[in-house]
């Protein structure tokens, strides 16, 4: 996590350029910048559509592959999750 201080005219930049760039979802560009998940989706969806377009264009097409893919990585976590924990019967 990285502490540090974005002047609020810029923080809407900063964070759609780190998503773009690593293709990073809200919850790891909040975890990354070390603000709310609800601050990143305002700032890349509202902010940066007024300052910067074509950022938020690339911002928003990030998003809806995110969107259309997050119940795949819901259920890889679930299935992770559950496949340490499985009974497995003994061989006798």
């Amino acid at each position: 996590m990285i502490h540090f201080v974005i002047s609020d005219g810029r923080r809407a930049e900063v964070i759609g350029l780190y998503m773009v760039e690593h293709g990073a979802t809200v919850r790891a560009a909040s975890a990354h910048f070390g603000i709310s998940k609800s601050t990143v989706h305002k700032d890349v969806t509202t902010d940066l559509r007024h300052q910067n377009p074509a950022l938020f264009a690339a911002v928003a097409e990030l998003l809806e592959k995110n969107k259309s893919e997050r119940h795949l990585r819901g259920g890889e976590a679930t299935r992770q999750k559950y496949s340490k924990c499985k009974y497995k019967p003994s061989t006798m």
